[in-house]
């Protein structure tokens, strides 16, 4: 094996492998970015849904149990909050849970069909709005489909206000 073959040494006789080093700190580096890009997100992300609540820092940290400064933390994306702190977020703005998880990268976007599509996509609303829109749409669905399983039984529904089914 000749001198170029073999690879360089540091001073204890060690090998380097400058080459796989760098690869995995430039792989490091790039999570470690999307990471603190998360945290940036999700901390604009609930500045921008408690100014649209119209509620303080101050106020937020009391309503969802968590300090003040901690909060300014998250917010201004210096800390990445847990599931459970994101939690207590959510409880404390009015919003779902999962309007924060998806945001913080934690849970995927759901897809429910064109409907709850178009109610998550329009910024017009505030989560608070498209939670309760998506609300009343299930709750909705949940009746007609046990209305269809009614209809498709023998079982005889009598609607007051219809005269023909009181025969």
């Amino acid at each position: 094996m000749s001198e170029t073959d073999q690879p360089s040494q540091d001073g204890h006789g060690r090998a380097n492998n400058h080459g796989i080093n760098t690869g995995i700190t430039e792989v490091a580096d790039k999570v470690a970015d999307t990471v603190a890009d998360l945290g940036r997100d999700i901390g604009e992300y609930i500045k921008q849904q408690r100014s649209s609540a119209k509620i303080s820092l101050r106020q937020l940290s009391k309503l969802a149990g968590v300090s003040n400064p901690y909060l300014s933390q998250i917010e201004r994306g210096l800390r990445k909050p847990s599931a459970e702190i994101l939690q207590q977020i959510a409880k404390g703005l009015r919003i779902s849970a999962e309007a924060l998880y998806v945001q913080a990268g934690i849970l995927d976007v759901a897809h429910g069909g064109p409907v709850v599509d178009a109610v998550r996509a329009d910024e017009a609303l505030t989560e608070r709005q498209k939670q309760i829109l998506l609300d009343v749409y299930e709750s909705f669905r949940r009746e007609n489909s046990t209305q269809s399983t009614v209809e498709g039984s023998d079982v005889d529904v009598v609607n007051p206000m219809d005269p023909a089914s009181e025969e």
